[in-house]
């Protein structure tokens, strides 16, 4: 029968396969089917626009969201990554000493060496902006000591907005790509710090990559790549492989050799990690 559902698919399959359908199909009908082609025909759109330069567009087009995101309430909105701060960073030195005397805590601003890492490394404060942790050598030995799981989510959270809400491929017209361009190679050196690839980078490429034009911010995504986990092979062939096989067909010879480069070491980084593994595990 005709009900409203079945005529949904039918129209779906009469725009790809006019052939296919034969019957008639009312004008209007109920959508169930999101258009997978809606951010590419924003972003074409926006293009277009903007070279004919008929009227600035702004609209944000990021994995499937025709529709820009508010910033009002995006945290940690600074385009510099913020220096650790505390809730004791006004205070004078005699009264941070007293607070953290009677507090036990030591605020992670008055750290400067090793050594004094390792003396108060179970009393540390962490900064209320995790940004600065990723410029901060003393602070990535502690994340690389100590698997807290509170320190990592909070990472996770606000290096996962960062990510979408500043992508420079992901939205349109962004002022803020020469940021984003360094923001990038601050966290990619941080992965390089710690010899493991964060999980919000991992979501962000795997979500990003099908869009990405092989051009912006290259050595920068080709770099977080090389510090991607180890995957089932289905999960690598639609998520890393494929995105990446359309561009190496079309692009430069520069751009493939950029590729082959970037897998030979990411395998690489595999078998340090599991070497490192087996060794720990032989150990114990």
């Amino acid at each position: 029968g005709m009900q409203s559902h079945l005529q949904a698919l039918l129209s779906l399959y009469k725009l790809f396969c006019p052939e296919q359908v034969t019957i008639t199909l009312p004008g209007k009908m109920k959508t169930y089917f999101k258009n997978s082609e809606g951010p590419w025909k924003a972003a074409l759109s926006a293009v277009r626009q903007r070279n004919q330069a008929t009227s600035p567009l702004t609209q944000a087009v990021f994995l499937g969201i025709s529709q820009p995101q508010s910033r009002k309430r995006k945290w940690n909105t600074q385009l510099i990554i913020p220096a650790s701060s505390t809730s004791t960073h006004n205070l004078g030195e005699g009264n941070c000493g007293n607070l953290c005397s009677t507090r036990g805590s030591f605020p992670v601003e008055q750290l400067r060496t090793f050594p004094e890492l390792l003396q108060n490394i179970h009393r540390l404060q962490f900064p209320s902006q995790m940004g600065s942790v990723l410029t901060n050598p003393l602070l990535l030995h502690y994340m690389n000591l100590f698997k807290d799981e509170s320190i990592y989510l909070r990472l996770y959270y606000w290096m996962g907005q960062r990510l979408q809400e500043d992508c420079s491929w992901c939205v349109i017209d962004n002022p803020c790509e020469k940021e984003f361009k360094s923001f990038l190679e601050t966290v990619y050196q941080a992965e390089c710090f710690l010899q493991e690839g964060f999980s919000a980078c991992e979501e962000f490429l795997y979500k990003s990559l099908p869009l990405w034009d092989g051009c912006c911010c290259r050595t920068e995504v080709l770099g977080l790549i090389t510090w991607l986990p180890l995957s089932s092979s289905s999960e690598f062939k639609s998520h890393l492989y494929d995105p990446l096989a359309q561009l190496f067909f079309t692009s430069s010879l520069y751009f493939k050799c950029s590729v082959l480069e970037t897998l030979k070491k990411l395998l690489q980084n595999w078998l340090n990690c599991s070497a490192i593994r087996v060794d720990s595990e032989l150990s114990s």
